[in-house]
């Protein structure tokens, strides 16, 4: 067995605070604009002043200055600035939001968005097929990133990124992580690919065609034709299509390879065998009687993962090296599996062919806590009741569900939940 998912390390070129808050597919947040969930309101909750970010700039320009910002970039750009409460909330909702993995691919993957991904790739067909021949992924992923963060481009941000990077840095609940990505930002203003007024995108400062973070813009942003600097930002998506495109290679991956294949297991199957941090030979699948889930023999060459994301009762999935590539650009398996489901169907692929257990709900964040303090109680789970369902989690499911005589498929379901109340 070999732990190459676990060997992936990259800061995401997307919403990084987004998954930093969630809880895995129990507790998914927004990816994209047109798929965000709505944020309530917190009467009574301070959320800070126009004032107090405008004494948070006086101090922050002196550090901005001492890392190689101009005095006159860092007065031009940061004039403008200003308080956006609406930030601070939709930051500070993050945990709240719960949401099914079937919920999300509904909307994720609609028919609508799957209509809008074949139009876009006849229109830039010429532009995906070079760059699957320059980095060897598939223009089909690349083209569900694009649809699933920007809705092919028509839904980018209209939020000024400095003003939400600054309010987010200010509120000091992430303000090292956003601070940084502020300097980056005024980095990035300072090379004059893009003037303050169009830097526009996302509330957590993600921009462009695909969102990409200021930070990760710097990084791994690649212009399309090779001159100048990459205007990810304008209506030309080809710059955009093109970071996405060197990041997924940049991360893994694997020419000729797909993200993953839905599958069938057998009766009786032992569903302690699936995680997306180990994989198998496939040989060992098929020895299993792992079946594609369209039919036919199991291919026998490469290794997979299992993966159950709605437990025992949903589609099962055989998970390759290339859903770690997807995953570094967003570590939320729901995430991953749209991306490549869109993809797959944008191509002419089917429907999941497995129904997803759609009478059963995602636990509440404070059921999720409420979860791993009765886990910790019974000695099984090793973190925080912090509400965020990982592999610790995941773990902690498993082994009470087989010390019960559950289906130990660790998934954290309310019938887990109730369990563990009743002692």
């Amino acid at each position: 067995m070999r732990n190459v998912f676990c060997l992936r390390h990259s800061f995401r070129p997307l919403i990084l605070a987004v998954w930093m808050a969630a809880g895995g597919f129990a507790a998914m947040a927004a990816q994209a604009q047109d798929v965000d969930a709505e944020v309530a309101e917190e009467p009574g909750v301070d959320l800070g002043s126009e004032q107090g970010l405008q004494d948070w700039i006086a101090g922050f320009r002196g550090r901005a200055l001492a890392q190689g910002i101009s005095a006159a970039t860092f007065d031009a750009a940061m004039a403008g600035v200003h308080f956006l409460p609406d930030v601070v909330q939709r930051d500070r909702k993050q945990d709240e939001f719960t949401k099914t993995i079937w919920d999300y691919l509904d909307k994720a993957a609609s028919e609508d968005r799957i209509a809008a991904g074949q139009k876009a790739l006849a229109k830039y067909g010429d532009t995906l097929d070079a760059l699957e021949a320059r980095y060897g992924v598939d223009k089909h992923v690349v083209l569900a990133i694009w649809g699933l963060e920007s809705a092919y481009g028509a839904v980018r941000g209209d939020i000024a990124t400095l003003s939400a990077l600054a309010t987010l840095a200010y509120d000091t609940r992430r303000g090292a992580f956003f601070e940084g990505e502020l300097i980056a930002a005024l980095q990035i203003l300072q090379s004059g690919v893009v003037p303050p007024a169009a830097m526009i995108g996302s509330w957590a400062g993600a921009m462009g065609h695909t969102q990409f973070m200021p930070s990760s813009y710097l990084a791994y942003a690649v212009s399309f034709d090779g001159v100048g600097k990459p205007d990810i930002w304008g209506k030309d998506p080809s710059d955009g299509l093109a970071s996405t495109a060197a990041y997924l290679a940049r991360f893994g991956w694997q020419r000729g390879q797909g993200w993953g294949m839905e599958v069938a297991l057998p009766a009786g199957f032992d569903y302690e065998q699936a995680g997306n941090r180990t994989q198998k030979p496939m040989s060992v699948w098929a020895g299993m009687g792992v079946v594609p889930a369209a039919g036919g023999p199991l291919a026998q060459d490469g290794w997979a993962a299992l993966l159950l994301p709605a437990g025992a009762r949903g589609p099962a999935f055989l998970v390759f090296d290339n859903f770690a590539a997807i995953e570094a650009y967003n570590k939320a398996d729901a995430y991953v599996i749209a991306v490549g489901h869109l993809a797959d169907r944008i191509a002419g692929g089917p429907e999941f062919r497995a129904s997803w257990p759609r009478d059963l709900r995602a636990l509440t964040l404070p059921e999720r806590k409420e979860m791993q303090s009765l886990l910790l109680a019974q000695g099984v789970y090793a973190g925080q009741p912090d509400g965020k369902v990982g592999p610790l989690t995941i773990s902690a499911v498993k082994a009470y569900q087989k010390a019960q005589g559950m289906v130990v498929d660790g998934y954290p379901s309310l019938e887990v939940l109730e369990k563990l109340r009743q002692g």
